[in-house]
């Protein structure tokens, strides 16, 4: 039997995405990604936002009508849209043979086998259980991969529904963490991105204390590993020992993922933030003055209810005073569950565009400088493929997290540049937010 993987959503879900391929090659069965002439196709859900649910949605509608077709035998819908509707998800997805929530990815197999048999499985498991340490195939690139530190979250903040699909904070075991990063480095992975929903909080729900500043030196002490890149890091909880660790640790990126929100102080405590907007302001300065060269990355929500006009200008004034160089900005959205959803003093859509592309365009012109300031600077660069449009090689520098951030375009000799391997790269411009450069030979003229 051939099962095609479609994978959506976070990184996490792409974790439990390779974990239930590693099952299904384990248990005999030939895999692909993507569902084109598969005899099952298998989509990993999002159910964090309304959007990623539509688009879940109409993945599988697409399958179905393939099934309808006779191109397709068998759907299995599994991840967070399945466990968050999971008492109706039977009725939202007809079409659908089987359903597999957030725990339990160990079982596939068996549910693969009830779905052929005729049955029409849902397992939904205890989003609460262990995480269970299972194989997995990496599927993101032959050269970087998601590690993933703990599942879960216990922050509760007002608009999220994450606590309620995944489950409490639980920590992995540490020995499991390196013994999976040491596997990642002897397959030829050079980068490992470690992620969690807040990984500030490693290790105080098995050790008692938070562990990561522990942590982090034993992976960069693995062989092979070149970069190691922090999802991501919850502000309130970042001590001064985690940033003497992430400053002296060479291959640790200075890129560090710090979720914000907003700054305001009537936000964040509407949000159930924990710390103040002067707190955060603090923190980004102690991490300007400790780490150099720092690039921060964020996300921030515009129209959360009851944002005023003076929330909202509190906001871009921090914006323009403490440049951040990455930042997805996201309109506020009601997720039902959520308990924002029924607060008052909803805003009006309108106001949450206006405000969403004004902060865009504000962070827009923090990039261009940004850019601007990269010019003429040496930068490691990991190639990740050539392209025959540009004729030019592209990668990722520290600054460039995967899927969420530029590329580095850079001129090479045909056969002497090769994916998967760093160079340096001199900065010579940029175009759109990206940094266009050459190869850079440590005897060149500068």
């Amino acid at each position: 039997m051939k099962v095609g993987f479609v994978s959506l959503g976070c990184a996490k879900n792409q974790v439990n995405c390779e974990q239930m391929i590693w099952k299904t090659y384990e248990a005999g069965h030939e895999v692909a990604l993507g569902a084109e002439d598969c005899d099952v196709a298998v989509v990993n859900t999002c159910g964090f936002l309304e959007e990623a649910r539509q688009e879940a949605l109409a993945e599988i509608d697409a399958l179905a009508q393939a099934k309808a077709e006779g191109k397709l035998q068998k759907i299995l819908v599994t991840g967070c849209m399945a466990q968050w509707w999971k008492d109706e998800i039977a009725q939202r997805c007809p079409a659908a043979d089987g359903f597999l929530g957030v725990s339990g990815y160990e079982d596939i197999a068996q549910v693969l086998e009830q779905m052929m048999a005729g049955q029409r499985p849902a397992h939904f498991g205890d989003i609460d259980a262990p995480v269970p340490e299972t194989d997995r195939v990496v599927c993101t690139s032959d050269h970087w991969a998601w590690l993933r530190i703990a599942e879960g979250c216990d922050n509760r903040c007002a608009y999220c529904v994450i606590p309620y699909i995944r489950g409490k904070f639980r920590s992995r075991p540490e020995e499991a963490i390196l013994a999976e990063a040491r596997d990642l480095a002897q397959a030829g992975m050079k980068e490992l991105i470690v992620v969690a929903q807040d990984i500030t909080r490693y290790g105080l729900d098995l050790y008692g204390e938070r562990t990561l500043a522990k942590l982090l030196p034993k992976l960069c002490a693995i062989e092979g590993i070149h970069w190691i890149r922090l999802h991501y890091l919850y502000p309130d909880e970042i001590t001064d020992e985690l940033i003497d660790v992430i400053a002296n640790e060479p291959k640790i990126v200075k890129y560090l993922d710090i979720p914000i929100q907003h700054i305001s102080d009537r936000m964040l405590k509407a949000m159930h933030r924990r710390g103040t907007g002067g707190e955060i302001r603090a923190l980004f300065a102690k991490l300007r003055e400790r780490i150099p060269g720092l690039v921060l990355r964020t996300s921030l929500i515009a129209g959360f209810p009851g944002e005023t006009e003076e929330d909202f200008e509190e906001l871009c004034t921090f914006l323009r005073a403490f440049p951040i160089e990455r930042a997805g900005v996201f309109p506020y959205s009601p997720e039902p569950g959520s308990p924002a959803a029924a607060f008052p003093d909803q805003v009006d859509e309108d106001v949450k565009r206006r405000r969403v592309e004004l902060i865009t365009e504000l962070q827009l012109a923090v990039v261009d400088d940004w850019c601007e300031g990269m010019t003429g600077q040496v930068v490691e660069v990991l190639c990740e493929g050539y392209d025959d449009e540009t004729e030019l090689f592209y990668g990722r520098s520290y600054a460039d997290s995967p899927g969420i951030d530029g590329l580095v375009h850079f001129e090479g000799e045909e056969g002497g540049v090769a994916p998967g391997n760093f160079y340096q790269v001199k900065v010579t411009g940029n175009y759109d937010g990206e940094l266009i450069g050459i190869l850079y030979e440590e005897d060149d003229q500068p």
